[in-house]
């Protein structure tokens, strides 16, 4: 029995690796228990004009270098797109040509290690409920910021995907009706007006119309608008660049009419802003919790949840991929273990009054079908 503890209990300890895809970037690391990433690496996305197997092919060639390195346990995926509910295939991702992609079979078959796929924002939140911001709230709703916009759900201390599994996809509630385009095919999607696309978008817009409050950004991209990017935009709205600022105070404004949409419907005590955008801290925030304010349902008349700025930043995605990789692969464990010692005690007949047998209904699983368990314990946050 002591050594069967000591085997499980290294079994535990070992690694996992967390990878996360997004529409520009692969991040992938090694993660131990604690939510620590030992070492790191990052690909850049393959262009979806390729077929999927590229993206595999990536994958594959991360936890070469990784494994090749760390003995790890599993390998959780986070996915930017619509996974489904048995947390296998990406039903759809705008972002990248996966179409009913069987992304977790079709790795695990390559890698040869227990892999768990589930969508980005699920992972990130995961993280920042066991590692980061959300430590000890029951009710949080978690928006990342970066290519488009993602989200996750947790309420009463449990991860909910929905019942297909695609719950959380914030970036596409319609909050402009006939609006801008967007990836998805439709109109007027929230993450065409407050993500980090949306940022490189209008910049260019002004310099391509030569306004000249953006000369600073003219400046900086030497008059070729193709250069901008986010980050650049960020930079310059940190050093109290004019117009870079009111680019970011134009998306704050419309984070905050989407978070006062996801407090009507979900009543979080808790909103985790994550994503590259978000690195500019209050530049942001601050706007956008001046229209959350102002847009909320009941303002001035019920309690108002907090928006703060993810704490893992860029690296929860990975770190929560590879903390439900472990949690999925000491699960699988343990139901062997049940089903063992199931089949050596025998079988207990449940008899009624009569002595004859009592017919049970299965109760049919909730959501996805998905064990749900709380994710986080309901202790105060300091």
């Amino acid at each position: 029995m002591a050594q069967t503890r000591t085997r499980v209990s290294r079994l535990a300890l070992r690694p996992t690796i967390g990878i996360d895809i997004g529409g520009t970037k692969v991040a992938a690391g090694v993660v131990d228990a604690e939510g620590t990433i030992i070492e790191r690496t990052r690909r850049e996305t393959p262009s979806k004009s390729k077929s999927p197997r590229v993206v595999e092919d990536t994958i594959a060639d991360i936890v070469a270098e990784l494994g090749a390195r760390h003995h790890v346990l599993a390998v959780g995926i986070g996915a930017a797109g619509f996974v489904d509910g048995t947390q296998s295939s990406v039903l759809f991702a705008p972002h990248l040509a996966w179409r009913n992609e069987p992304l977790r079979d079709a790795v695990q078959r390559r890698i040869g290690l227990p892999v768990v796929v589930d969508n980005d924002a699920n992972a990130a939140l995961w993280a920042e409920c066991r590692f980061g911001a959300a430590q000890g709230e029951s009710h949080v709703v978690c928006v990342n910021l970066g290519t488009g916009i993602g989200g996750g759900v947790v309420l009463d201390g449990v991860l909910h995907r929905g019942r297909f599994g695609v719950a959380g996809e914030f970036g596409h509630m319609v909050v402009v009706p006939g609006g801008h385009r967007c990836e998805c095919g439709n109109r007027g999607c929230w993450e065409q007006y407050a993500s980090g696309n949306v940022l490189v978008r209008e910049a260019r817009e002004l310099v391509l119309n030569g306004s000249p409050v953006a000369y600073r950004i003219a400046e900086t991209c030497e008059g070729d608008p193709s250069r901008i990017t986010g980050p650049m935009v960020s930079a310059l709205a940190a050093q109290g660049d004019p117009a870079a600022l009111e680019l970011l105070e134009d998306i704050g404004h419309w984070l905050g009419v989407g978070l006062a949409n996801l407090a009507a419907a979900f009543d979080p005590g808790l909103f985790v802003i994550g994503g590259g955008v978000s690195d500019v801290g209050d530049l942001l925030l601050q706007p956008a919790r001046t229209t959350f304010r102002r847009t909320l349902t009941g303002r001035g008349f019920r309690p108002e949840a907090e928006v703060v700025r993810a704490a893992l930043g860029n690296d929860a995605g990975l770190i929560g991929a590879a903390d439900l990789a472990r949690r999925e692969r000491s699960r699988r464990r343990d139901r062997a273990k049940l089903v063992t010692t199931r089949l050596l005690l025998p079988r207990r007949r449940d008899v009624g009054g009569n002595g004859t047998p009592i017919q049970r209904r299965a109760r049919r699983a909730t959501g996805t079908g998905t064990a749900i368990e709380p994710v986080i314990s309901l202790r105060r946050r300091q």
